[in-house]
């Protein structure tokens, strides 16, 4: 029931145009969507170049979910999707944004947690939740907001803080920001967020 319910609140945001590596006017027109010469951060330069799987190139065409099993950036995210059961609900959201914790933010966390929560779906669910706004915002779109409303509603919104290089989620720091994919804008952060900090 919960990932039925996450699949209708996505489908009424509209997302009216598929992205395509390369169509920059077409792109540019779409809310949110960005093209390889936004991404920003210190992070970035460790995606993999050209065509490799993780790069720019091999993510855009791809929706969320299966861009991020590619991003060596993002493994033990990937793990907890796919442990709460989320990849298809990600996959087939027309339109959304990602804050995504880079492997050393769960590594925080410590092994013994990461692996107690990845067996508690339903604790892990609100938490990933949280980390996903259903519209689909690029950098300059978020430090307009200054805070969204997250697939988590019981967990308050997020804030936005600060712009480019300096902008912060909830304190977390943009390692990687304006990721094009299919169906969302990845910001790769520094943190795990926590639903109910901003309350």
């Amino acid at each position: 029931m919960r990932q039925r319910r996450l699949c209708l609140e996505l489908q009424q945001f509209d997302d009216p145009v598929n992205f395509d590596v390369g169509e920059r006017s077409r792109h540019d027109r779409i809310p949110g969507r960005r093209h390889h010469a936004d991404v920003f951060g210190p992070a970035c330069s460790q995606l993999p170049q050209g065509s490799a799987p993780g790069s720019l190139d091999s993510m855009g065409p791809q929706p969320i979910a299966s861009a991020a099993s590619t991003n060596p950036l993002l493994t033990k995210l990937v793990a907890a999707v796919k442990a709460t059961n989320l990849v298809d609900t990600l996959n087939s959201a027309p339109a959304i944004t990602v804050f995504a914790p880079a492997d050393p933010a769960f590594a925080a966390l410590g092994d013994a947690k990461f692996t107690e929560l990845a067996g508690k779906p339903a604790e892990l669910a609100p938490i990933l939740q949280y980390h996903v706004v259903g519209e689909r915002y690029d950098a300059k779109g978020l430090a307009t907001a200054g805070s969204a409303s997250t697939l988590n509603t019981a967990g308050g919104p997020i804030k936005i803080e600060g712009s480019g290089e300096n902008m912060t989620v909830n304190g977390a720091k943009i390692l990687c920001g304006n990721i094009p994919t299919k169906n969302a804008t990845v910001f790769v952060i520094d943190k795990v967020l926590t639903p109910g900090t901003t309350k």
